[in-house]
């Protein structure tokens, strides 16, 4: 049965991809390219002065390291930060300058420490001589993710019990640097904005709308509705990512965690399933890379034509 559904909220939509298949278990891309996509038509912890911090929001994000991260903080202004903290030993840096001179624009508390205290406050394994704490970050709602940026298509980033801090924060850092519109989190199974995380996103965490979901096969299916694609990466698919048909709409990619790939219900949400290609002898790819493979692919076949 065919049916057409119209796109409440920007360019409407043409035919969708019906070639779902079962949830791969990593990031591994098809080695046999051929084939094309078939279409159907269907539419408690303390601050460093020994005081209590504020209760975290769900998302995380309050406790900054790392200079372009502290840096990204300050220069967004979209959030109050409590105080920022630098290592004494640390000179001749044109970034801690520059840190050093917006706290003191946006009136912030800035300390400087011995190398040792500062160690002492910090939850990662390489501060880089700076320390900062925030408001927590604040989700957004779906409805921001759909209103945003109306002249071009948009471009969401879905992630599907993506675990691991590092690979959160590097995929964050990828979207917001190709211009993703933003990110879906799911509520549970996922990893929040550890200050790993933050770390890794290097600043993206200040400038890209986050959406934090209860379940996200209901968040997908909102999407759909609303005219998005919902493209799943998935290793066993025949389908490369250079058989993507609606690269110039606007869509969804969703990316499962390493090893589990996309859950099954978060499958049967997708209207096509791409891989990677692959001619080593390796397993798979990290997710992180294979985010940044993906929407880089996506950006590249939209700017074709410009």
């Amino acid at each position: 049965m065919s049916s057409s559904r119209g796109r409440p909220k920007g360019p409407s939509r043409g035919a969708k991809p019906d070639n779902r298949k079962p949830a791969g278990n990593n990031h591994r891309g098809h080695r046999n390219r051929g084939g094309s996509s078939t279409r159907k038509n269907t539419s408690s912890r303390t601050d460093v002065q020994g005081k209590p911090r504020p209760r975290s929001s769900e998302l995380g994000g309050d406790h900054i390291e790392g200079r372009q991260a502290v840096r990204e903080l300050l220069r967004a202004g979209r959030r109050r930060v409590e105080q920022v903290l630098v290592s004494e030993e640390v000179h001749d840096s044109a970034i801690l300058a520059e840190i050093a001179d917006l706290s003191e624009e946006r009136r912030v508390p800035i300390r400087q420490l011995t190398r040792r205290k500062l160690d002492e406050h910090a939850l990662t394994e390489s501060h880089q001589g700076v320390i900062a704490t925030a408001e927590p970050i604040q989700p957004v709602d779906l409805d921001v993710l759909l209103s945003t940026r109306q002249d071009e298509p948009a471009l969401v980033v879905a992630l599907d019990g993506v675990t691991d801090p590092g690979n959160l924060g590097a995929i964050l850092r990828t979207a917001e640097v190709a211009g993703a519109t933003g990110v879906i989190l799911p509520r549970h199974r996922a990893v929040r904005l550890t200050p790993a995380a933050v770390k890794a996103a290097a600043g993206a965490v200040e400038h890209l709308p986050i959406a934090l979901v209860g379940g996200l096969p209901t968040a997908l299916r909102r999407m759909s509705d609303e005219g998005l694609w919902v493209i799943g990466l998935d290793g066993t698919s025949k389908d490369s990512i250079y058989q993507l048909r609606v690269a110039k709409e606007s869509l969804v990619i969703v990316l499962g965690a390493e090893g589990r790939g996309l859950s099954h219900l978060v499958t049967q949400r997708c209207d096509q399933l791409i891989s990677i290609p692959q001619n080593g002898q390796l397993e798979s790819l990290n997710v992180s890379n294979a985010a940044a493979i993906t929407i880089y692919e996506v950006r590249r076949r939209r700017e074709m034509d410009q």
